[in-house]
């Protein structure tokens, strides 16, 4: 199964752009069909690919005490349609090249597929009768809770894979945008599939969804064939996506260290809270993370890795949702480095402050930013996922088609304003992934300590 790739997250990260040339998001139509499904059309006909995805208002927001089920839900949905078994499926796809793909975050659920524009007349049905009448059955629904819990079990040996959910954890509660996206052993094990149909039902309405479709088409069929494929899409219930409030800023630093018992090196994250999807200064912000931590010429690798040797690398960035935002501080180091690797992330992170941005550094990063941009949105599948994340997160281009003016007009003192406004400075938050005996006495300098174990399952840090 395909991973779904956030395009717009790059744009926290190493966000390029060309300096030969504006980027402009290519046009497409937005229109809505008489059952309230929102339907995207983009028409790109340098090769002859389509890619289709259609994306439920449902997330890891939704689970509570069932943290996992919307993951799980669109992991079963994949597995075969009414008419179709999932080995059926998977033959009939394989011999057309074709690729499905179900995929979940916080805060909607999005089932793709990527095929040859000849074979859309096969291909469209069965991504219809996947999000419409899926096959729920129990034997694949056994094997697929079988190989989720082992893959859960396996990710405890990864600080890597798992530090990000005690970070959120730590920052937003046990809930909303720090709710476990794929849950845990506790949870997976006590879903069932009656819980995966009614949710299915409950969510997987018309106008709780959208339709998105780039590639090569033609927008007037195309339209007309969606029209019959998901127009008898019928709503069955009424349905409000939760709206998460704010995230108060922490009032005092904390340090959560997960223990794990056989770790040679601690994996740590160090951040507060950041930016929402649609903030305005989000290509600025992007610019001076870029500086600071988001390219192997940044601050923190540089330091951290080419000068001290303390890591194989390090970076920074910001994580974005439509209603709060964190930004992290991430690297690893041996055990008995952990402390001087934090102390001299946190020293090289202060001179945002102390030192700023000069023109020097700031003409090569923006540089930088505009040779990497255009890459990001080259083919159908990327651009495609944009559309679903301007969906999902309820944003719009603008800020894609006024990238490179942004990015010109950053200046030395904008990026002062910028630094004081939106990047954490005090109560900072600390998750050390490592061997507590070892870290533990050494970490309070950083704030109050908390320590869980890696094997819990459901664990609690707030």
């Amino acid at each position: 199964m395909r991973i779904f790739k956030s395009v717009c997250a790059l744009l926290l990260g190493a966000i390029s752009l060309h300096a030969s040339a504006d980027y402009t998001l290519p046009a497409y139509e937005k229109t809505t069909l008489s059952n309230g499904l929102t339907v995207y059309l983009m028409e790109q006909k340098e090769v002859p690919l389509i890619d289709v995805s259609v994306v439920v208002k449902v997330g890891a927001i939704e689970d509570k005490a069932h943290a996992g089920l919307t993951s799980f839900t669109v992991d079963n949905l994949v597995l075969g349609t009414q008419s179709l078994d999932k080995k059926s499926l998977d033959q009939k796809l394989d011999f057309i090249g074709a690729d499905i793909f179900g995929h979940a975050n916080h805060e909607f659920t999005t089932i793709g597929a990527s095929f040859a524009a000849k074979d859309q007349d096969t291909v469209l049905p069965i991504l219809r009768d996947l999000v419409l009448t899926p096959r729920m059955d129990a034997e694949e629904f056994d094997k697929l809770k079988k190989r989720t819990l082992l893959n859960l079990e396996q990710e405890k040996e990864s600080p890597r894979t798992v530090i990000n959910r005690y970070f959120n954890r730590q920052l937003f509660g046990a809930q909303g945008y720090g709710a476990e996206v794929t849950g845990n052993t506790n949870t997976v094990a006590n879903i069932s599939l009656d819980q995966i149909k009614s949710h299915h039902k409950h969510w997987y309405q018309p106008d709780n969804a959208a339709v998105i479709v780039v590639g090569d088409f033609s927008q007037k069929e195309m339209k007309s064939r969606l029209n019959k494929l998901f127009g008898t899409w019928k709503k069955t219930a009424t349905v409000t996506p939760s709206q998460v409030a704010t995230t108060n800023a922490p009032s005092q630093s904390n340090v959560v260290i997960v223990n794990k018992d056989n770790a040679g090196e601690s994996t740590f994250l160090i951040g507060g809270l950041g930016i929402t999807r649609d903030n305005p200064d989000i290509v600025g912000l992007s610019v001076i993370n870029t500086i600071l931590g988001a390219r192997f010429t940044s601050w923190l690798n540089d330091e951290l890795r080419v000068e001290a040797g303390l890591t194989y690398g390090a970076r920074s960035r910001f994580t974005s949702y439509s209603n709060d935002g964190s930004f992290a501080i991430s690297t690893f180091t041996k055990t008995e480095t952990t402390v001087e690797a934090i102390d001299l992330a946190l020293k090289t992170y202060a001179r945002l402050w102390e030192k700023g941005i000069d023109e020097q550094t700031l003409d090569s990063a923006k540089a930088y930013v505009k040779g990497q941009f255009p890459p990001n949105f080259e083919t159908s599948t990327d651009l495609a996922g944009l559309l679903v994340d301007m969906y999902g997160y309820q944003f719009d281009e603008s800020y894609i088609n006024t990238f490179e003016q942004q990015v010109n007009s950053l200046t030395v003192e904008k990026t002062k304003s910028l630094i004081s406004k939106y990047f954490p400075k005090e109560n900072l938050q600390f998750v050390v992934v490592g061997k507590a005996s070892e870290i533990q006495v050494k970490l309070r300098k950083y704030g109050e300590v908390s320590t869980v174990q890696i094997e819990d399952a459901g664990f609690a840090v707030k």
